[in-house]
């Protein structure tokens, strides 16, 4: 359920000054949960420590990267000299095609419900029932995980007055946009039937086998974009739920659920592509997701902020830096910080 952007300051505040009593007044319920699976932990990110700042690369001007990097990067926009809108009497601004890569949403991965380890561990009561999160084994070798997924817009470049051109900068504040756990369609693969009904085409042998193509891509290069069906290495976007079927390890079945909301947001018309042509002058709308403009990047329990897997392309085998990313206990829950890749048109 997306809240109002006119609620976002007050709700954060309100989870702040609640969240001890929140903690308090839980009692039993609290302590049962915490038995099952642990204290809700985690820390908020430290824009200095914790984000790893290489990722916003390369950066380019036209389709000319001036700042390269370690990560591949999709195609710029061929023309270095753009126009867009203006208000009278203009009309028209002039500007040049720049490419970079911005940090903007944050993710929460969770099995506990209400737990929130972006903002520090905390362990909330809303007063609506959801089902618990879990990773098990169904025949003794199939595992299946189930996870909620928190969305927060956070838009980092813009909190620290890092861009000023109103076309480049996410003015949006930070808010938490999204909670499954009040979301009925996350764990209920027939009703979530009603938003992609499309996923009957993709229940077969033949579409999940090119999976295997987008795998490989993904970890070599960047995600296959028109085999939008498929997560690469981590599996099926589909069904837009948190019951990961082919549960193999905790970081990848983590990493389809944020994979699959970012689609799901797309489908709903809250996520907006903000790379090519179409965009640089203003995000565009696009019910199927462009792979190839997001990366992830781990920060809870154990942040990568540096090195060549610091933030990695969706899809890509999460087998190079999987290990000692999950802390029994205390570090079962995982936060990821959300790349974009971002074209606009910056004027003079």
């Amino acid at each position: 359920m997306k809240l109002g952007k006119g609620m976002s300051a007050a709700l954060f505040t309100l989870l702040l000054l609640a969240a001890p009593l929140i903690g308090h007044a839980q009692g039993d319920s609290s302590d049962s949960s915490s038995s099952n699976y642990g204290e809700c932990s985690g820390e908020m990110i430290n824009p200095i420590s914790d984000v790893c700042w290489e990722c916003i690369f390369p950066i380019s001007i036209g389709s000319t990267p001036i700042v390269s990097g370690d990560n591949a990067d999709p195609p710029n926009p061929g023309n270095l000299i753009c126009t867009c809108p203006a208000p009278p009497p203009l009309f028209v601004s002039v500007g040049i095609s720049v490419g970079f890569w911005e940090p903007a949403r944050m993710a929460d991965v969770v099995r506990k419900p209400y737990c929130f380890p972006g903002l520090g561990g905390m362990q909330l009561d809303a007063g609506v029932e959801s089902g618990m999160g879990d990773s098990y084994s169904t025949d003794g070798e199939t595992h299946t995980g189930t996870w909620h997924v928190h969305w927060y817009i956070y838009p980092l470049l813009y909190l620290l007055n890092m861009i000023t051109d109103s076309v480049c900068k996410d003015s949006e504040s930070f808010d938490i946009a999204y909670i499954t756990e009040l979301d009925p369609t996350w764990l209920d693969d027939e009703l979530g039937f009603i938003l992609n009904p499309e996923a009957v085409l993709f229940a077969n042998p033949i579409a999940q086998a090119a999976c295997a193509a987008d795998c490989i891509a993904a970890s070599v290069h960047l995600p296959i974009d028109p085999l939008f069906w498929c997560a690469g290495c981590q599996g099926s976007m589909y069904p837009l739920g948190g019951r990961v079927q082919a549960h193999v390890g905790s970081i990848q079945s983590s990493l389809l659920a944020v994979e699959r909301m970012n689609y799901k947001l797309h489908r709903q018309l809250f996520a907006k592509d903000t790379s090519g042509p179409e965009a640089l002058c203003g995000s565009t709308v696009n019910p199927i997701i462009e792979k190839s403009s997001y990366r992830s990047q781990l920060t809870n329990p154990v942040a990568m902020s540096m090195g060549r897997f610091g933030c990695n392309p969706y899809g890509r085998t999460t087998t190079f830096y999987e290990t000692k990313k999950e802390i029994p206990v205390v570090g079962e829950d995982f936060s990821y910080l959300v790349w974009r890749k971002r074209n606009c048109c910056v004027r003079y």
